[in-house]
């Protein structure tokens, strides 16, 4: 067994503790939703044809979802992160059911979103909401600021006709916004004022789900601090539960509960904030959780530089998807897809490091390899062999041609 796998053992836990332990299990298809969730994802999949054939049949899928289960409470946050184009974005949208679920199951507050009909859909889009990452090209430019708040207000009854005016300035006061700007316009509003003005209207249908995909990336430092502070103190007062989506992982640690780390559709790791930043336990984790800078000059940072990069999500590597960029690659890695399953109380991980089934596996697979390499020797140097007769052959008839040609030349 390798080095890794010995390294692992002693972080592992017996089946009888992660029996006990494990409060994030993921349920059956046919299981009712855990009740302590808001909102439960269960082995949710969002596949994107890429080609047909004549029949109209897809050929290929871009997977850009795979596989995700994750479950969060109610007042919770869960932040998720990755590297661009690891299917973030693509998740939050075909949470909200923007996007078909090609497969697996979404509850929420106990009901599956993937069986619900259009018309009742729609009743419930008020209580799940986005706040999208750019406030610059999200804004409607001919409506004004109490236009756009209101627009889903007078939509969904939020409040009689009457009361409208006094509840989007209530929502606007809420945000940081003076009632003088309910007749402004987007384009006189700077980047921070207008995704507070994106936040009020998410915020004003009362929503109990916000999923908030990059809210502050398009934003200045100084102004990412006022609006992850609005957030929270919106979450205090308004009981919101927050899927947040971003890059920075500085901000994911403030404002998080729970950490998800994707990589090429797949959740890699899951599990407390304080508890993933303590100890990252995948290889992907520990890579990019080295990237954040620490704000002391005598601390010297241990950087974990990947190789190579990421492969597409039409044609994603076998077994372990980040294997090809991993320093800890075994022979397993390359043909079995890892199991998620909890090392800690309440962290979860998707490693074939931290799954002794499969380490004693690994063996097997090294053997498999050995074979194939030696296989490939032989066929290179039957390949060599061959192409040394034929060099020969060729040699021999280029000489002979010449023997006739001189014996033809001195004949004449």
């Amino acid at each position: 067994m390798s080095e890794n796998s010995s390294e692992v053992k002693e972080k592992t836990l017996s089946a009888e503790e992660l029996n006990s332990l494990s409060e994030h299990r993921v349920r059956g298809k046919d299981e009712p939703p855990d009740p302590k969730y808001l909102l439960e994802v269960r082995h949710l999949c969002k596949y994107f044809p890429l080609g047909a054939n004549f029949f109209g049949k897809p050929t290929s899928y871009l997977r850009a979802v795979d596989d995700i289960s994750f479950g969060i409470e109610r007042g919770k946050t869960i932040g998720v992160v990755g590297e661009s184009g690891c299917g973030k974005t693509t998740l939050g949208r075909t949470i909200l059911r923007l996007y078909d679920i090609t497969s697996g199951q979404v509850f929420f507050d106990g009901k599956d979103l993937a069986k619900v009909p259009p018309k009742e859909l729609r009743k419930m889009r008020v209580d799940m909401q986005l706040i999208f990452q750019d406030p610059y090209s999200s804004l409607p430019p001919r409506m004004t600021v109490g236009a756009i708040i209101s627009e889903a207000v007078k939509v969904h009854h939020i409040v009689p006709k009457d009361k409208v005016n006094e509840h989007v300035l209530n929502i606007m006061k809420m945000c940081g916004l003076q009632p003088q700007y309910y007749d402004r316009y987007p384009h006189e509003f700077s980047g921070g004022q207008r995704q507070r003005i994106c936040i009020a209207r998410a915020l004003a249908v009362n929503p109990k789900l916000v999923i908030c995909d990059e809210p502050v990336s398009a934003l200045d430092v100084s102004i990412q601090a006022q609006i992850i502070n609005l957030l929270k103190q919106l979450q205090n007062e308004m009981g919101l539960t927050y899927v947040f989506i971003s890059h920075d992982l500085s901000v994911v640690k403030y404002i998080a509960d729970k950490i998800a780390v994707m990589y090429l559709g797949n959740m890699m790791e899951l599990g407390n904030t304080n508890d993933i930043f303590a100890n990252p336990l995948h290889p992907y984790t520990q890579a990019l959780f080295s990237a954040v800078p620490i704000p002391d000059p005598d601390v010297k940072m241990n950087r974990i530089i990947l190789k190579g990069d990421i492969p597409s999500p039409a044609n994603p590597p076998a077994g372990c998807k980040f294997h090809t960029r991993c320093a800890k690659c075994m022979a397993v890695c390359k043909h079995l897809a890892p199991r998620f399953k909890a090392v800690a109380p309440d962290h979860f991980v998707a490693c074939h490091l931290y799954d002794e089934e499969m380490l004693a596996q690994n063996s097997k697979y090294e053997e498999l390899e050995k074979a194939d390499i030696k296989i490939s020797e032989s066929i290179e140097e039957k390949k060599s062999e061959m192409i040394s007769t034929s060099d020969y052959k060729k040699r021999k008839h280029t000489k002979k041609s010449a023997k006739k040609k001189e014996d033809f030349v001195l004949g004449e």
